[in-house]
């Protein structure tokens, strides 16, 4: 369905570096070593695109120093939505803090997430990946073939893992909202507000969901990068004093 030429020709590419990872690591982690060249692929993929976490992480910066002034424009206009909406979006401009720049790199992270997840989930990139085993079990087993011997514990633990680094970023997106008096870059008053506030800290489950129907090398892949976030989150994201209005980091 997605097998057009350029994200085929992706997917090969990242294939033959994975094939290449597996050789390297091969005496180090024995039968192992294509889930140990998953988890090196997938940290360089992150690593390539952090110059994009940074700059987001510097526009939510921004944003939690204006959120007095959000506050305050907030209650001035709470009665005039589209008021409201017009005032914050000058703010943000004036401060070099628009909310919309923060989708960007999401956006810009799609290509890249695409294809590995192509080359965890089909035979793409040509490397026999899903024939390859991990504690004796298949990196292409899903749930649904069985959780005999080691594949119950293995799935296990990854659940468990994916679960609570969900626990976790959930309830960091629901600080963040609360210090820039913003969720996903609109005000946290006004129609459909409060429920986008109540659904938005849900998503990061969504991630334990969509382990379940993936093969276990997509599983591994998964759980990666979601922890890689989970630090990029505790390192980028870390409380830092908030500088007084006029007076932001721009940096």
């Amino acid at each position: 369905m997605l097998a057009f030429a350029p994200l085929h020709d992706a997917v090969s590419a990242a294939g033959t570096v994975l094939s290449w990872l597996t050789t390297l690591l091969e005496p180090l982690a024995g039968g192992g070593a294509t889930a140990a060249a998953i988890v090196v692929l997938t940290v360089a993929v992150r690593l390539l695109i952090s110059p994009l976490t940074l700059a987001q992480v510097r526009g939510e910066r921004r944003r939690a120093a204006l959120a007095p002034q959000v506050r305050d424009l907030q209650r001035r206009y709470a009665e005039d939505p589209a008021r409201l909406q017009s005032e914050l979006f000058g703010l943000y401009r004036a401060n070099g803090a628009n909310p919309v720049a923060g989708c960007l790199p999401a956006l810009l992270q799609a290509p890249f997430l695409l294809v590995m997840y192509r080359l965890f989930t089909t035979s793409d990139g040509g490397t026999g990946l899903l024939a390859e085993r991990l504690a004796g079990v298949p990196l292409g087993h899903h749930l649904g073939d069985g959780l005999t011997g080691a594949a119950l514990p293995l799935f296990g633990v990854l659940l468990a893992a994916l679960l609570g680094l969900a626990w976790w970023t959930s309830r960091r997106m629901r600080r963040a909202a609360v210090a820039t008096g913003t969720v996903a870059g609109t005000p946290t008053q006004g129609p459909g507000a409060a429920t986008l506030g109540r659904l938005l800290p849900l998503l990061p489950y969504t991630t334990v969901l969509v382990a379940l129907v993936l093969p276990l090398a997509a599983v591994v892949y998964l759980v990666t990068t979601t922890a890689w976030s989970a630090l990029e989150q505790l390192v980028l994201r870390r409380p830092q004093d908030v500088p007084a209005a006029g007076g932001i980091d721009r940096r």
